[in-house]
């Protein structure tokens, strides 16, 4: 199988997507006096859905995100109330596709949290989290929510493991263990039967996550992954890499057959890290660089030329992460087809900016708002893990967006146990590599011992109040005793 060289020569077709633009939302639609993480872990730190804003913020002592509601842009307070439970940095945000006030977070504490924002954002400080996930060893570098199932929450972690939790337990229930270094990326496939890795061992892999086998692997010599997506229901991956010349380049596979790319294009020389995003909808594919102000977009086909270029946006501010709009937030009668939220560190700003198919007419716009994943979940955590794929329930974005409310988010109540996975305790004692290990190990102790001095004073104290119970009733009634 040969593998095609792309050229930047444009090809003219007819597609509606071609003259698409982006428009920076105005100063009074931006969120401005944020402070925004300096961690150099290469995630986006932002995470957006129709009622919030997340960001990850810089902070001492332990790691803290912010939640803006979406509506209240402009400058914020200096205090401005934040989350703030991790005792190490939070290195990936995720807001759950189904319930709208819930967020993961994962951090270098080793443990992944599911926190419950009240309606309307914070009004204090947040350090209670609806449920604490511990099962890695090392700290917790991503977090992604299953695109079907309401309970099921991914975590990789520098232990080079994948976790599956099923939140209705509030448990890990397998883990994937096939990765021999860290995991950069994970891609779930429109039902969520697959999960595409990408890994600092230079291998792309599709796993089958319930077994944890993998069903196709490929060694990238020539072209080195950094970020894989899957392209929908098309059957194809896209990824994210350098080429042996040390160029930026994007690959495209077919997820069948990982034995060669179909597709290779180099972009550029520059050296900042090349973030995906696929609109299954309209079948285009954003490219935005790290530290670049620029986000290119192409529309991708089944047929040769299968990449076309469409075209740039540009900014001279440098983008240190982006966070996306799902469908339901954008606004339908601007056709508006996709929404970047942009972290610029060096102002504390994130700014809006999106993505417009220009349209005079005023009426909705059936051809570019096919019908869209919404926000009810297809199965349950316990049908999907006995076996059962569903594609996501659609929506309609004609009438607008009005969120059904009979759902709500059960947390398990939890016991403080070992947690075993595949026969394996994963909270045993491992001894700490490095220094911020130690100290995690430390902080998470020092945690402990003070729960369980609080809950030997109430012991105390209770068997003080029994003591003097019992020496009343012998003063009372010396004969009956």
């Amino acid at each position: 199988m040969t593998v095609t060289k792309m050229s930047w020569r444009p090809t003219y077709r007819s597609s509606k997507f071609r003259n698409v633009y982006g428009k920076v939302g105005n100063r009074e639609n931006c969120f401005d006096g944020i402070p925004i993480t300096k961690n150099v872990h290469d995630n986006h730190f932002c995470a957006v859905n129709s009622k919030f804003v997340a960001v990850v913020t810089e902070s001492s002592g332990g790691g803290s995100f912010i939640v803006i509601p979406v509506s209240q842009s402009g400058r914020l307070e200096s205090h401005y109330p934040k989350v703030c439970g991790h005792q190490g940095n939070v290195l990936d945000i995720k807001w759950n596709p189904f319930f709208e006030n819930i967020i993961a977070s994962c951090s270098e504490d080793t443990s992944v949290r599911v926190w419950e924002i009240p309606e309307g954002g914070l009004r204090r400080n947040m350090t209670e989290a609806v449920l604490e996930l511990y099962g890695h060893s090392r700290r917790v570098g991503l977090i992604e929510w299953h695109p079907t199932s309401s309970g099921i929450l991914f975590s990789a972690g520098y232990d080079y493991k994948v976790l599956i939790w099923n939140l209705e337990i509030g448990e890990p229930v397998k883990m994937i263990d096939c990765h021999t270094d860290v995991i950069l990326s994970m891609s779930f496939n429109t039902d969520g039967s697959l999960l595409a890795t990408s890994c600092k061992d230079k291998k792309l892999r599709v796993i089958e996550p319930r077994s944890g086998g993998v069903l196709q692997q490929a060694s990238c010599k020539n072209h080195r992954v950094n970020r894989v997506v899957f392209l929908g229901n098309m059957k194809r991956l896209l990824t994210t890499g350098v080429s042996r010349w040390n160029t930026r380049q994007i690959a495209l596979w077919d997820q069948e057959d990982l034995s060669m790319p179909i597709v290779e294009e180099d972009i550029d020389g520059l050296s900042g890290l090349l973030f995906p995003f696929y609109d299954a909808d309209t079948h285009m594919l954003y490219l935005a660089g790290k530290g670049d102000g620029n986000i290119r977009y192409f529309e991708i086909t089944t047929e040769k030329p299968y990449l076309q270029y469409l075209m740039e946006f540009r900014s001279p501010a440098p983008q240190k992460g982006l966070g996306v709009m799902p469908k339901h937030g954008l606004d339908v009668g601007a056709c508006e087809v996709y929404r970047f939220y942009k972290l610029v560190t060096l102002k504390g700003l994130i700014e809006p900016i999106s993505m417009i198919v220009p349209r005079r007419s005023d009426t909705y716009q059936e051809d570019i708002y096919p019908m869209t994943a919404g926000t009810e979940p297809a199965l349950s955590a316990s049908e999907w893990l006995s076996g059962i794929n569903r594609d996501p329930v659609l929506m309609s974005l004609k009438d607008g967006y009005h969120r059904p409310n009979q759902l709500v988010f059960k947390a398990p109540v939890k016991e403080k146990k070992s947690v075993v996975v595949n026969g394996i305790d994963l909270l045993e004692n491992v001894p700490p590599r490095t220094e911020n290990e130690l100290l995690r190990m430390f902080f998470r102790q020092q945690d402990e011992l003070r729960r369980l001095k609080e809950e030997l004073t109430t012991k105390d104290v209770r068997i003080r109040q029994l003591e003097l119970e019992l020496n009343n009733l012998k003063n009372v009634s010396p004969n009956n005793v």
